[in-house]
């Protein structure tokens, strides 16, 4: 992993503390991955259209875990940094960059498993709270700060060389933030959640043991006839993504405690029962 600059404010409240490049770890890599070293993965049509659209962006927000003093946190950021390159062993291609060519009017862009690795960004907010975040109507504005790569889309990667994927830490007054973005051309939500959760096992569970998280599945599957790589019928790649400015919304999100599921499930089933209905009763899910 290597440093790659320090101490940088950043707005709302979120100072970047450090940021860096981590590689695959050779101790979390699976047979398939190691494979793909220096190949090149050709994007599928359902590849290539999400590279209009922004990165996959999604956290947890966890309470503060007792690492005590200042070293201990740092110890906690090396701790997740060691187990994303851990995991990022198993999912290899995401280490690499995309590629693009243009040639006689069409644009081509792959995957290139160049191993150069993902970005991890480590970053305080002490001015914020979890109950800033977690008990809020609406989603505050800072919580787009705690990911490293928002507000890019899926081909600015391809023509600027960035990573394709990115995690952050951030240490609130009271807590944790873990982020992580992952451009929508390389990787679905399944995939993105498949990631997430091996690198959450590796991290409790330590550098050498086993993990039941399964690897992933990295072969990609075209229909017949379809040209591989796909020509796009663009000159240039800029012409693929219209940009424009929204207009500013805001959005919200609930949640149900487990007394209020339970009541739920409960009222729905009687109502069900009551119809007369014959329906299976309703789970709560």
């Amino acid at each position: 992993m290597a440093l790659e600059d320090s101490t940088d404010t950043s707005s709302a409240g979120v100072c970047v503390v450090s940021r860096r490049t981590v590689q695959p770890s050779r101790s979390g890599e699976a047979t398939s991955a190691v494979e793909l070293k220096g190949e090149t993965v050709h994007l599928t049509p359902w590849d290539l259209q999400m590279l209009t659209v922004d990165y996959i962006q999604k956290g947890v927000l966890l309470p503060n875990p007792p690492t005590g003093d200042g070293d201990g946190r740092e110890r906690l950021v090396g701790s997740l940094a060691s187990s994303f390159a851990r995991a990022l062993g198993r999912f290899y291609p995401f280490a690499g960059r995309l590629a693009v060519e243009e040639r006689q009017g069409t644009v081509t862009v792959s995957l290139r498993c160049t191993g150069e690795g993902a970005e991890f960004v480590h970053a305080v907010a002490p001015g914020i709270t979890v109950a800033d975040v977690a008990a809020s109507t609406y989603v505050p504005r800072v919580v787009w700060s705690f990911f490293p790569l928002d507000g890019l889309v899926g081909a600015d990667a391809a023509a600027g060389s960035r990573p394709v994927l990115a995690a952050q830490v951030t240490e609130l007054a009271d807590g944790v933030f873990v982020a992580m973005s992952l451009s929508h051309g390389v990787a679905d939500g399944t995939a993105f959640w498949h990631l997430f959760n091996t690198w959450s096992e590796m991290s409790r569970t330590g550098a050498d043991a086993e993990i039941s998280t399964p690897p992933p599945v990295l072969e990609r599957w075209f229909p017949d006839a379809c040209p591989v790589p796909i020509p796009l019928p663009f000159a240039k790649l800029d012409d693929i993504v219209r940009r424009f400015e929204c207009p500013p919304v805001q959005e919200c999100f609930f949640h149900f405690s487990a007394e209020r599921v339970k009541n739920l499930k409960a009222r729905a089933n009687a109502e069900a029962a009551g119809a007369g209905a014959g329906s299976a009763p309703i789970s709560s899910l």
